[in-house]
């Protein structure tokens, strides 16, 4: 369905002649795909085989029976087809024309697009899915409201990470801490999932939306993959998959969030917890990801290495001197740095 919606996208030629039949007033029924299924449920009409126009699009629209494009939308197949599919096919629908799209597309899994000519509206329909195609206000109106929504999860997450941080150093982290982060990253994630879908309805019309997503993102993902590694018992990997799959009733509970990490079934919410020391390492420039995975092998617990002398740092293979200064520092101009923060 994505790539479907983004064949449509304003700015592609294909919404172009879409926005014209809905301009004229008409409907339409097109076929996104000519392969021998197609043609297999295809009657009547005529072979045309031409370039694909946005002003032959909607000319063609004049007459009553489907039209049938290549699978990439550059050329028109066919004209004024009559489609049989299975009529044993279930569809939700009432209009013919609507009832044939939405069959076809469960049918043949190929991107099916219906316009109505009485409610000047465009559905796409693809395997069992069908989308309303919303005009370019709308869009932009729900995306400017998830980004808002965003920004505020974005905010949060920034206060509970910063908060995660001072109690790494300070070697007082719970249970609890670590899920209200995982918790809110999951939040941000799922929230520019859903903007990410509606710039690719959005296609030109989306640039500005997609900067300020990006924007608001940055970093993100990469802190939630070193959260799960300081903390997850089994596969970093594999925690996150579990929290991703995750209801939205069982995100806003804490205790599933913390089962993710699969640190035991009756861990309580306010047990003690230790970082490896992931996140923080990753956060000193020049610091190769081989060197900060040695440095944590070494030292197993995020307290062990702030304790650790230059000596001690300079023990692990392929730190050396220079580079185990720079780590002592770097980590605790951190811990000071969280502490006056707080």
């Amino acid at each position: 369905m994505i790539e479907a919606l983004a064949a449509i996208a304003p700015g592609n030629p294909l919404r172009e002649g879409l926005d014209r039949i809905l301009q004229a007033n008409m409907g339409a029924l097109v076929v996104v795909g000519d392969g021998p299924e197609v043609l297999a449920i295809s009657t009547g009409g005529f072979l045309l085989d031409a370039e694909y126009t946005p002003q032959r699009l909607s000319e063609l629209a004049k007459m009553d029976g489907a039209i049938v494009l290549e699978a990439g939308a550059t050329r028109i197949a066919r004209a004024n087809v009559h489609l049989l599919p299975d009529p044993s096919v279930p569809t939700s629908e009432t209009g013919t024309r609507h009832r044939t799209a939405e069959r076809v597309a469960r049918h043949l899994d190929v991107p099916v697009i219906s316009v109505s000519e009485d409610m000047s509206i465009i559905t796409v329909y693809r395997g069992a899915h069908r989308h309303r195609v919303e005009p370019i206000p709308q869009l932009l109106a729900r995306a400017a409201q998830a980004l808002a929504t965003l920004e505020r999860y974005k905010h949060r997450l920034d206060q509970v990470s910063g908060a995660l941080t001072h109690l790494e150093a300070a070697d007082q982290v719970t249970l609890r801490d670590v899920a209200t982060v995982l918790q809110r990253s999951e939040m941000v994630r799922r929230v520019a999932e859903e903007i990410e879908a509606r710039i690719v309805e959005l296609g030109t019309e989306g640039r500005l939306v997609m900067l300020q997503l990006d924007e608001l993102t940055m970093g993100v993902d990469d802190d939630l993959r070193l959260v799960a590694r300081d903390y997850a018992a089994g596969s970093p990997g594999a925690a996150l998959k579990s929290l991703a799959g995750l209801s939205d009733d069982d995100l806003v509970d804490l205790g599933q969030v913390a089962s993710v990490l699969r640190l035991g079934s009756a861990v309580e919410l306010d047990t003690a917890v230790q970082a490896r020391g992931y996140r923080l390492l990753s956060r000193l420039p020049r610091l190769p990801d081989v060197v900060v995975d040695k440095v944590v092998d070494q030292f197993g617990t995020l307290a062990k290495l702030l304790a650790a002398t230059v000596d001690d740092l300079d023990s692990v293979a392929g730190v050396g001197a220079v580079r185990a200064k720079a780590i002592s520092e770097g980590l605790s101009r951190q811990a000071e740095s969280t502490a006056l923060q707080q």
